[in-house]
């Protein structure tokens, strides 16, 4: 499966396949009418704590990458949900709500998921 990533506040693009929320929070200023239909999966996001420990600060990237692939590799629950979310199609899309379009956990288990297909 090939995956996209784009920022939830972005409009949807063509032949983006299966379009799925991974970020742990609610995206702000996002009504759950305007996400409807699109799955909020947060159990496959990064632990709060991992998250604020990382605070988005690039220095901290790889050791982030490596901390949030060992909590998905202890997350076989949150993965089957994934799998399930995403059905049998060729391409889905991860949504995430961070301004840093590198720096992110969609950018992060996009690289995962292609080391660990579902």
């Amino acid at each position: 499966m090939e995956f996209s990533i784009r920022r939830i506040y972005d409009d949807a693009g063509t032949g983006e396949g299966r379009r799925v929320l991974v970020d742990r929070l609610w995206p702000r200023g996002k009504s759950r009418a305007e996400l409807e239909g699109i799955p909020w999966l947060k159990s496959i996001a990064p632990s709060d704590g991992l998250r604020h420990w990382f605070d988005h600060e690039p220095a901290k990237w790889p050791e982030f990458k490596r901390r949030y692939f060992a909590e998905l590799d202890a997350n076989p629950e949150g993965l089957a949900e994934l799998r399930k979310a995403l059905g049998h199609g060729r391409h889905a899309t991860l949504l995430y709500a961070a301004k840093d379009e590198e720096h992110n956990n969609a950018v992060a288990l996009a690289e995962y998921l292609r080391n660990h297909p579902l």
